[in-house]
Formats: C-alpha cells, sequence, structure tokens
C-alpha cells in the first residue's frame, strides 16, 4: 500500500469516526425523570422536552423512572450507552443524597456521568395545613415540644425534603414521624386531606396550594425571600444559618459523551433556558436559573456532594 493510499484511508477512518458525533442527533432524544410525573425532575424534563426540538430538530421523550430515591433512573441513565440519545434529570436527590446513604449505590454521582447542563431549581418550603395553626418555625417547635405527634410528608426517603425536615428536627430537637410518599403529587394529596399535617417539599411542588391557601407556608429554604412571598422567612432567618438548599436540578448522561455532543447540549439548554417565556414559567416556581458550562455544572455537582453527602450520611443513618 502507497502512502497515499494509506494517508487515504486514515483520513476515511477519521471522517467515519467523527461523523455521527457531528450529525448528531439523528432520531428522538429520551430523558429520563428519575420522579413520578408531577415531581419537579419531570417538570424540567417536559420543558427540556417542549423547547429543545426546535434547537435540536428531533423529538425529545420524557421517560418516568420513579423509585429508590431516584436511583433507578439515574442508574439506568448511567448505564445507557453514550451516544447522547439516553439522558437524565440529574439532582441533588439523586446524585447527592442517595447515593450518600445506599449502602451499595449503583453508581458514582461524578465519575459515571456527564454533566452537561445546569436546570436551576426550586428552594424548599416547609408547609402546614390550616387546620394546625401553625405559621412559623417558633410555633411548629413549640407544638412538637408539647407532646404531640409530629408526622410529616415527603416526596420520598432521600429528597431534599426528607433530609432538610429530619435536619431541622435534629437541630430543634424534635421529635418527627417521616411519613414518605412516592413522589410529590401523592404527598399533597394526603397533606391537603388533613392526613398528615406537616410537610417538606419543593416550593414548585407546594406553590399551587399556597396561592390557593390550602395549605400555610411556614419557611422557605432559599437564600433571600421568595419575591411573590415576602412575608414567608427563611428557614435562615429563623435561626438554621446552614439550611441553605435547593432542590437543583442539571442535564446528564452517561460517562463517555462525545464533546461535540455536550456542547451542542449544552448550549442548546442555556439558549432555551435564556427565552423570556421560559424565564417567566421558572420565576413563577420560584426557580433560580444560570447558565454554566459542563465543566461547571461538573464542579458544582462535586461541591454538593461534598456539602451534603456527609450530612446525609450523619442524619438520615443514624440510629
Amino acid at each position: 500500500m502507497t502512502a497515499r493510499a494509506l494517508a487515504a484511508l486514515i483520513l476515511l477512518a477519521v471522517a467515519a469516526s467523527a461523523a455521527p458525533a457531528a450529525e448528531w442527533p439523528t432520531r428522538p432524544i429520551r430523558i429520563i425523570a428519575p420522579s413520578t410525573p408531577g415531581g419537579v425532575a419531570d417538570t424540567f424534563a417536559r420543558l427540556l422536552a417542549e423547547f429543545l426540538p426546535p434547537l435540536l430538530h428531533q423529538p425529545v421523550i420524557v421517560d418516568n423512572r420513579p423509585g429508590a430515591g431516584g436511583l433507578i433512573g439515574a442508574a439506568a441513565a448511567a448505564h445507557a450507552a453514550p451516544d447522547g440519545y439516553t439522558l437524565v434529570t440529574s439532582s441533588i436527590a439523586y446524585h447527592v443524597i442517595a447515593p450518600a446513604v445506599s449502602p451499595s449505590p449503583p453508581f458514582d454521582p461524578i465519575r459515571d456521568f456527564t454533566h452537561i447542563a445546569f436546570l436551576g431549581g426550586p428552594p424548599n418550603t416547609f408547609v402546614a395545613h390550616p387546620a394546625l395553626g401553625v405559621k412559623s418555625v417558633k410555633e411548629l417547635i413549640a407544638l412538637a415540644r408539647s407532646g404531640r405527634p409530629l408526622d410529616y410528608v415527603s416526596p420520598g426517603v432521600g429528597t431534599l425534603g426528607n433530609l432538610l425536615f429530619e435536619y431541622f428536627a435534629q437541630k430543634a430537637g424534635i421529635a418527627v414521624q417521616h411519613i414518605p410518599h412516592k413522589g410529590s403529587s401523592q404527598a399533597l394529596v394526603d397533606l391537603i386531606a388533613g392526613n398528615v399535617v406537616i410537610g417538606s417539599m419543593t416550593w414548585s411542588s407546594a406553590v399551587g396550594q399556597i396561592r390557593a391557601g390550602t395549605l400555610v407556608p411556614i419557611a422557605a429554604s432559599s437564600r433571600a425571600r421568595v419575591a411573590e412571598f415576602p412575608d414567608v422567612p427563611t428557614l435562615q432567618e429563623q435561626g438554621f444559618d446552614d439550611l441553605v438548599a435547593m432542590t437543583w436540578h442539571a442535564l446528564s448522561g452517561p460517562a463517555g459523551l462525545p464533546n461535540d455532543v455536550v456542547q451542542k447540549l449544552n448550549h442548546a439548554v442555556n439558549a432555551a433556558w435564556a427565552t423570556p417565556a421560559l424565564r417567566q414559567r421558572l420565576a413563577e416556581d420560584a426557580i433560580v436559573a444560570e447558565p454554566m458550562s459542563p465543566e461547571a455544572v461538573t464542579e458544582f455537582v462535586a461541591s454538593e456532594a461534598r456539602k451534603w453527602g456527609p450530612i446525609a450520611r450523619r442524619v438520615m443513618m443514624s440510629p
């Protein structure tokens, strides 16, 4: 074989290997939401399914896979082919808390994923059934110390709502009983019916009931008060300085995604998130979102794991 022929073969091989990434996507993209319909992960996945197709020129399909604190859906994405056609709405619940407290997590939240774009997230809130007559953290603590059994609902074991309320209870020195549900929708049904009187969940999940007056907001886990409800204090303002957190979500895929696919997705998400229509919808749910590079998202996930992983193990695995 001549040198010229060999060079031609090499060029053909390079072109063939680059072609799939350059042409991506050529078929529908699946985004796994490790939550039930109506959860925040599902909401973000459906926003992606609405706003990405015009930018990527392919349909985006949402695949709900709840269970095991989000580990089932996240693991399915981690073990998928790294071709850009199976992605996941990653989050603090699925990629920080659940792996930290699982005795045998099915993935490493950094090593086994390519983190692509930051989607943002709402703060969490403690809410009460109006019949309880509680409107502040101080009143909630006093009620618990009076001897009344205090049950609370969250979207599920291993969610930020679960962790925050258990951490709050430990710091306040009160006894609580967790009533886990499979998603925020079921938790809200139990709470609105008065079967359980306290809820700890995302602001996005509860805000409709807060606006309707069927639930009373006690506190928000944001650093600043939610603009729509300036009378609702933050947990930090009520003496819990380290209970500042949000149920953030990101778009992630399996480890080893081609860099040009990652960059194309990152640019598409950031462009979609910058549109006035979507920004208005996010603001209505008090969702804080800012564009990040894939490298910045990866470092953010790692920093959240360093912060909340040890707290989750200490709080949720204590006897």
